[in-house]
Order: C-alpha cells, then sequence, then structure tokens
C-alpha cells in the first residue's frame, strides 16, 4: 500500500488495529444477488470537548425483496484536516485508500443484510490533535450493482469535536435471528452461530449495548423498548412500565453510574441490557417483524465543578469526603441515541415450542457484553495516543 502523507498513513493504522475487534458484529446472510433496495444512515460523529474519540455507525437497511451479491462503503475525506481528526468506515472485508483521501471498504457477504434487516458498521471518529473545536464534513456511500435506487445511497454528515461537554449515549441493537436460552448466560452478536433460528410461537431475547462516549457520567438511565408487531414482553420486570399490548416498556434505572469510555478505567465501560421476548403463534414465515427500536436517555450528569464537600466524622480531621451533584444531563449526540431493529423469522413453516428464560432476570446486566464495543474504542485511543503510522520506503518515518 503507498501512502502519501502521515495523515493517511493514520487512517490505514487505525483500520489495521480495529481489524480483530469487529469480525464478529454481523450476522449471518445468504447473498442471492438479486435487486433491492439499500439505504444509509450515518449516525454518532460528534465528539465531546473532552472525548478522544467514539464509535458511530453506517447503518445500511435493506428495504427491498432481494439480498444483493456485493456491497461496499465510501467516505469523502478530502475535506477533513485529518492532522485534527478522522472518520474511518470498518467492516471486515477490504479496505482501499486512495490518494483523494477517499476510503472504500467492501462488507464481507456474509454480512450483507437481507430483505428489512439492518447492517451496522462501525464509524471511528477521532481526534488525531488536541486544539480547538473543529468540523468538517464527510460523505458516505453505500455501493452495490444489485441496488435499484441511488437516491438514498448517500449522506453527508459534520464530523465535529471540541464545542460542548456532557454526556454522549449510544445504543446498539442488533436484529433478533436466534432462539436463545439464557439458562447458560448471555448471548451476544458473533456467539450465535450454533443457535437455532428463530420461528413462529418462540421465546427468546431482544438484547443489546448502551455506552458513554461523553467527558462526563451519565447519572440514571431511562431505555424504551419498542417491540414490532407480533412480538411481545414474555415478562414483567419492576424497573419497567408497559403498554398494554405488552409491546412497549419504559424502563428507569435511577441508580445506574454510567461512566465515560476510558482506555485507562477498570470499571464498567459499559452496560448490556437484555428483555425475554414471545413471538406470535400465527406469525407468518418466513417473515421479517420491523418496526423495533430502544431509546435511551440520561436522567442527569455528574457535574465536578460543583463539588460538595462533607465532613466525615470518623475520619482524621484533615480528610473531608467529596461528592459531585448530579444536574441536568446535556447529551452531546442525540443522533445515536435510537436504534431501530427486527425480529427475523425462519421459513419452511412450523414453529413454536420455544426454550424458556430461566434462573436469570431481566433487564440490566452492568459491562457483560459491551466488550465487543469497549474494545474497538480502546483501540483506536491507543492508536492516537501512540500516533501510530504506517509507512513505506522513501515516506517520512514515525516519532512514535
Amino acid at each position: 500500500m503507498n501512502f502519501r502523507n502521515r495523515a493517511l498513513a493514520r487512517v490505514g493504522a487505525a483500520t489495521l488495529l480495529a481489524s480483530g475487534v469487529f469480525a464478529a458484529t454481523g450476522a449471518p446472510a445468504l447473498a442471492a444477488g438479486t435487486q433491492t433496495d439499500l439505504e444509509l444512515t450515518v449516525v454518532g460523529t460528534r465528539l465531546a470537548a473532552g472525548a478522544d474519540g467514539k464509535i458511530g455507525w453506517a447503518k445500511i437497511t435493506n428495504k427491498g425483496t432481494g439480498t444483493p451479491s456485493k456491497l461496499s462503503i465510501t467516505a469523502d475525506l478530502s475535506q477533513v484536516d485529518l492532522e485534527r481528526i478522522i472518520a474511518l468506515p470498518f467492516s471486515t472485508g477490504d479496505c482501499d485508500f486512495q490518494d483523494d483521501f477517499k476510503v472504500t471498504c467492501e462488507v464481507s457477504p456474509d454480512t450483507i443484510p437481507g430483505p428489512g434487516e439492518t447492517l451496522e458498521l462501525p464509524v471511528f471518529v477521532y481526534k488525531t490533535e488536541v486544539k480547538s473545536p473543529y468540523s468538517a464534513p464527510v460523505k458516505f456511500t453505500i455501493n452495490s450493482p444489485d441496488d435499484t435506487n441511488k437516491g438514498n445511497n448517500s449522506k453527508t454528515v459534520k464530523i465535529t469535536a471540541g464545542e460542548a461537554s456532557g454526556v454522549d449515549l449510544g445504543v446498539l441493537v442488533p436484529d433478533v435471528k436466534f432462539r436463545i436460552d439464557w439458562e447458560n448466560g448471555p448471548v451476544f452478536p458473533g456467539e450465535g452461530d450454533e443457535l437455532p433460528e428463530l420461528r413462529a410461537g418462540d421465546r427468546t431475547v431482544v438484547s443489546g449495548w448502551v455506552f458513554n462516549w461523553g467527558d462526563v457520567a451519565a447519572t440514571g438511565l431511562k431505555v424504551k423498548v419498542q417491540l414490532p408487531k407480533q412480538v411481545t414482553f414474555a415478562e414483567a420486570e419492576e424497573t419497567c412500565e408497559y403498554s398494554a399490548d405488552k409491546r412497549t416498556a419504559t424502563c428507569t434505572y435511577t441508580d445506574l453510574l454510567l461512566l465515560p469510555m476510558d482506555p485507562d478505567s477498570e470499571g464498567d465501560l459499559g452496560a448490556a441490557f437484555y428483555w425475554p421476548i414471545q413471538v406470535a403463534e400465527d406469525a407468518e414465515e418466513p417473515v421479517t417483524l420491523g418496526g423495533g427500536s430502544w431509546t435511551v436517555e440520561a436522567l442527569g450528569q455528574v457535574a465536578p465543578e460543583k463539588q460538595v464537600r462533607k465532613a466525615a466524622k470518623p475520619l482524621p480531621k484533615n480528610v473531608k469526603m467529596i461528592s459531585a451533584e448530579s444536574v441536568k444531563a446535556n447529551e452531546v449526540d442525540a443522533s445515536d441515541n435510537v436504534d431501530d431493529f427486527a425480529v427475523v423469522l425462519a421459513g419452511n413453516g412450523g414453529g413454536g415450542g420455544g426454550l424458556p428464560v430461566t434462573g436469570v432476570q431481566a433487564g440490566l446486566i452492568g459491562g457483560v457484553g459491551v466488550a465487543v464495543v469497549a474494545a474497538g474504542g480502546v483501540m483506536f485511543l491507543m492508536a492516537r495516543r501512540r500516533r501510530v503510522v504506517l509507512v513505506t520506503p522513501g515516506d517520512e518515518k514515525s516519532t512514535v
């Protein structure tokens, strides 16, 4: 690979660092090579003032009736000062770096979304230099020879850094495709290859992650889960309020402290949630039941500038405990606070007999499974801190 400058070389280095992290984030899909309509949405490209980086998402939704044979995504970075900030898409396929500052990544055939499904590709956004606030446009485009509608294939978004401080919640919910028995512990994307496909009448779970890319901690969390038609919640949780049709749950976790993503922290880097759900016995097969969504909201945030000193009598006179007040949350980037999902049923008729969910509490699992996402965050932060660059003979040498 021939890199002509350090900035583009950094893009290549970040991709190599990430290559081992997201290899299993996609769910299998059969590439039928038929015409379809793909739609692109890009979220999560705004950085908090004190944050080094985050992971946004390029969401590719298949709105047609066929599964394309090929798919790639291109990011045009020509208007970005790559010595200050980078926005880089990543997929498990090969990536090609052009000299005009365009990056094209192929999507592996087994992760191409089928009808009604959504593929979520990570978009790494991180500062290469810590300077004054900065913003620049990046155009993302998806490419497929089988796409019959090019009008929804491109999105231009601003990558922004350093303009505001606060919490920055993000949510990631994969499509539900498997029948899961939670008796043996949680199962997250990449671990479902040997699970049975989901059928009408089955009981399974909807699971996902919530993480904080901001520069302050979130105090308390509200999660609203909307299920598709013909899918209902299988159990009630005391922290949630449910609609009459059992398709909407609003859950409030007042005691949850969600820390900012920090590669130097030994604590939790996020939270994973799941809820048992039931598919209707009379649901058609095969079918993709769309219309599911998660919405997350921080109840408050820690305000370190308003610390309150409290005397603690058992301690020496020269020692006082310090606690931080919680104030109204300032959400830096609300674009990634909502994620849609679908429930995908296999074909060939039949179904029923879903495995029971036993021996585990529904709802919150602090820090479980989110390592898949957190590891990616740690890797690109390490890349920035160490100033990793790739060089070829004759190029400028790196000073690590």
